[in-house]
């Protein structure tokens, strides 16, 4: 019966709140966003430079790993001292924690590419930048689009503590049914949309990472020449 109350408290709370839950569902993707866009504007150049210098590889990903190791409280403590309180602290923590997966995929997809396809666009005269564009970047991309998934997915779980600086987002909503009283239905109305995001963005982002995929994409023209 209990349960029940919950789910009925649940379903109240949606038909009174429901413009907050959406907007507040807004604010956090979007947080989660631009984190990961900036994780991949720096993470994609440096997987792909330490790719060229594998000498540097250790260093860098090391680096990335120990910032992986800091707990995400502990990060949004100490950025808050230097940038005060709000979304900035919250998007610049989400971006030092998708660096890793990022600079990584991208590092390893630009490994995996055929030597004798690179020889090949060597061959036909290719500039070192032309080789980038047109075989390494193609070819490593659904590796990296692996990278950008797992960096989301875990920007919108590392989002849902950015209320605890001010940030907003779902964490708000979380937070508030842990305050009340009997707040099991106002958590679940924000663990909820949490999980459903990342599901979707999961799913849209591995079926990109299906699109991109090289193997992929020759099966199903193998497929419709039969």
């Amino acid at each position: 019966m209990s349960q029940l109350n919950i789910w009925q408290q649940l379903l109240y709370y949606f038909e009174h709140n429901g413009l907050y839950v959406l907007s507040q569902f807004n604010r956090h993707f979007l947080i989660s966003i631009y984190g990961v866009l900036f994780a991949a504007i720096v993470g994609i150049p440096i997987g792909i430079l330490i790719a060229r210098n594998r000498h540097l590889s250790g260093w860098v990903i090391g680096i990335a790993n120990v910032i992986q190791t800091i707990p995400s409280l502990a990060m949004l403590s100490v950025l808050m001292l230097g940038l005060g309180l709000g979304v900035n602290t919250v998007i610049v923590t989400v971006f030092l924690y998708a660096l890793l997966p990022i600079i990584k995929n991208t590092y390893t997809g630009m490994l995996n590419v055929n030597a004798d396809v690179l020889d090949a666009g060597k061959g036909m005269g290719m500039t070192r930048l032309e080789v980038l564009r047109y075989i390494e970047l193609p070819l490593s991309l659904s590796v990296i689009m692996a990278g950008i998934r797992n960096a989301l997915v875990l920007a919108i779980g590392i989002t849902a503590i950015g209320s605890f600086v001010g940030a907003g987002g779902l964490g708000d909503i979380i937070i508030r049914g842990t305050n009340a009283t009997n707040g099991g239905a106002i958590i679940l109305a924000g663990a909820l949309p949490t999980a459903l995001m990342a599901i979707v963005s999961d799913a849209v982002l591995g079926w990109l990472q299906k699109l991109f995929d090289p193997s992929a994409r020759r099966n199903h023209a193998q497929g419709a020449e039969e």
